[in-house]
């Protein structure tokens, strides 16, 4: 494996995780993992691309080794402007004088491409894995989400917990079958964590088993999307939501300067089944978007 470092950094008032690949040559590429993920599972991709330019991913407040918002006690959910925030404080310690390369994984695109479309001048080009957001919602559905969440804030529970880490890398390749024992075994180990009953529960802030009272305002996103400048790689897999889903599928289609490519043998978590193939994509749409760059 490509061998990375943690660091934490304070962002906004929370201990943010930051994984770290270094390499000699090539602008960095920041990498946004998706919901009830981590940033080590690029850990596979950033090995397929073969170490040539630095890779970042953090881990979102309430994921992975992030501190939780709810460590607050006076907040209760997630909300996306903040992620855009975290993004904006992130880019300001890592960054603060050059554009970087995005790469977000589900809602972690969505979140890529929200800031790309408000801090055009911070992003030199933005790659979506299986992204661009939950599926649309209507303001009839508003009076029952909020009671739903009502309801859960009043009757909150934990995770479930594994009896054993090999209960949690089954469970993994229960979800990923073409997923190697090793690497669900390497996974396990950091998408989950032993509870002091010996159990293992995922590393993730409760919260997030609450529905977000927030609609998703698909009309809103598409406004952001058709303000995107950069170039944008959008990578759907043969089996993800995409294929699947025909809303999905019509995402995106109000982007400019974007290419579409569809990666066969995936499923949503296409940069962990496929990394090769992703990594590849990658790579060749990278590349160009320097070389533009540099053409007088």
């Amino acid at each position: 494996m490509t061998p990375c470092q943690s660091r934490f950094l304070d962002l906004r008032g929370l201990r943010i995780h930051l994984r770290e690949w270094t390499a000699d040559g090539g602008a960095p590429l920041v990498l946004l993992h998706g919901f009830l993920d981590v940033s080590a599972s690029f850990q596979f991709l950033v090995d397929a691309l073969g170490g040539e330019r630095a890779c970042l991913a953090p881990d979102w407040r309430g994921f992975g080794l992030s501190e939780h918002a709810t460590a607050q006690k006076a907040v209760e959910s997630y909300w996306f402007p903040d992620y855009l925030a975290d993004l904006d404080a992130l880019l300001d310690a890592i960054s603060p004088s050059a554009p970087v390369h995005l790469l977000g994984h589900s809602m972690g695109s969505l979140i890529g491409a929200l800031y790309a479309a408000a801090r055009p001048r911070r992003v030199r080009s933005l790659i979506s894995l299986e992204g661009f957001g939950p599926p649309a919602t209507r303001p009839a559905d508003a009076p029952r989400r909020y009671a739903r969440w009502l309801d859960q804030l009043a009757h909150a529970a934990p995770w479930g917990g594994y009896a054993s880490l090999d209960e949690v890398a089954a469970r993994i390749r229960r979800n990923h079958p073409q997923l190697p024992d090793d690497r669900a075994r390497w996974l396990a180990e950091h998408w989950a964590e032993p509870r002091a009953d010996g159990a293992w529960t995922l590393r993730a802030d409760r919260a997030h088993r609450l529905v977000n009272p927030t609609l998703f305002r698909r009309e809103e996103a598409e406004a952001s999307w058709a303000a995107i400048e950069c170039p944008v790689l959008w990578i759907t897999a043969s089996d993800g939501q995409a294929r699947n889903d025909a809303e999905m599928a019509s995402r995106g289609a109000g982007l400019r300067n974007a290419t579409r490519l569809e990666i066969p043998g995936g499923g949503h978590m296409v940069h962990l089944e496929v990394p090769e193939a992703c990594a590849a994509a990658i790579h060749r749409f990278l590349a160009d978007v320097e070389a533009q760059e540099t053409t007088p």
